[in-house]
């Protein structure tokens, strides 16, 4: 019976985990594409930002959904909820209004998507890290918008590649300008990752006793695999694919970059759901 119920318990921890991994791509995933719409020209067409909101409002929900029971829900969970419902309904109008009415109040409608996202993904981060102190909620907050901010630039710029089929006449210097925006979250992102591990080594973090006693310890382990190949597919995959991405669209071969877009929204869609499964297993942001 003893085994039984330890049993139950391991297979219940399991299912919270993957749901709040689930949870927390998709909506850094969804508040990601929000924000970097407001770095794409409105010569992208209406049908574009349509398309756009749509999907980050889908995201969204599907999360919302998802979103991992908590038995003693505290202030910044619910923060976390509350934001996060604000810029689902923004999303939602913003969708519905654009291109057909309420031209006006359509940029409040974005910022107002975009700053309770980021309020909903910092919460997110303060109530995953717990009390682990001032360096890990900075590094874990950081770690979250990074995050985001990568998603969100590698899904708007393989969308905005594609969519030069749509509207073949378009200026290149479009895709130029979001692929930078995206290489430039790659290296935010970077950095981030690498303050964390550097932090994480440094002061022999303690993790979970089954996973081992420090991070290096882990990383060194059969468990590091996750570690390897978050690193591998999730940030030298797409730094490698976004700096050739940029190279092609500079020789204005839009059909190429799109292309090599996709398969690094690839890469990045894996390391980042292996990142949150290493920071729920190890509390380490990478």
């Amino acid at each position: 019976m003893v085994e039984r119920d330890q049993l139950g318990g391991s297979e219940q921890e399991a299912s919270l985990s993957l749901s709040t991994v689930l949870f927390l791509f998709l909506v850094h995933l969804g508040v990601g594409i929000v924000g970097t719409l407001v770095f794409v020209s409105r010569d992208a067409g209406v049908k574009f930002f349509r398309f756009n909101a749509g999907l980050a409002a889908i995201l969204i929900a599907i999360a919302l959904a998802f979103r991992p029971a908590v038995a003693d829900g505290g202030t910044i969970e619910s923060v976390a909820l509350a934001a996060l419902l604000l810029s689902e309904t923004a999303i939602v109008v913003y969708w519905a209004t654009v291109g057909r009415m309420l031209a006006g109040i359509r940029p409040l409608l974005v910022g107002v998507a975009v700053g309770a996202g980021l309020l909903a993904v910092v919460s997110q981060a303060l109530a995953i890290v717990g009390d682990r102190g001032l360096p890990a909620e900075v590094l874990t907050i950081a770690s979250f918008l990074s995050s985001a901010a990568l998603l969100g630039g590698a899904c708007t710029a393989m969308i905005l590649g594609h969519w030069y089929l749509v509207i073949p006449s378009m200026q290149v210097s479009h895709l130029q300008s979001i692929v930078r925006v995206h290489i430039a979250s790659m290296v935010a992102r970077i950095a981030v990752v690498a303050a964390a591990v550097w932090f994480a080594l440094a002061t022999g973090y303690a993790i979970d006793p089954i996973l081992g006693p420090t991070f290096r310890r882990y990383i060194f382990s059969v468990d590091g695999i996750f570690f390897w190949q978050r690193v591998l597919f999730g940030l030298a995959g797409p730094a490698v694919l976004s700096y050739l991405t940029w190279e092609t669209a500079k020789i204005r071969s839009t059909q190429s970059a799109t292309g090599i877009l996709y398969v690094d929204f690839f890469t990045v869609v894996v390391g980042e759901v292996l990142a949150k499964y290493i920071a729920l297993a190890t509390h380490v942001p990478v």
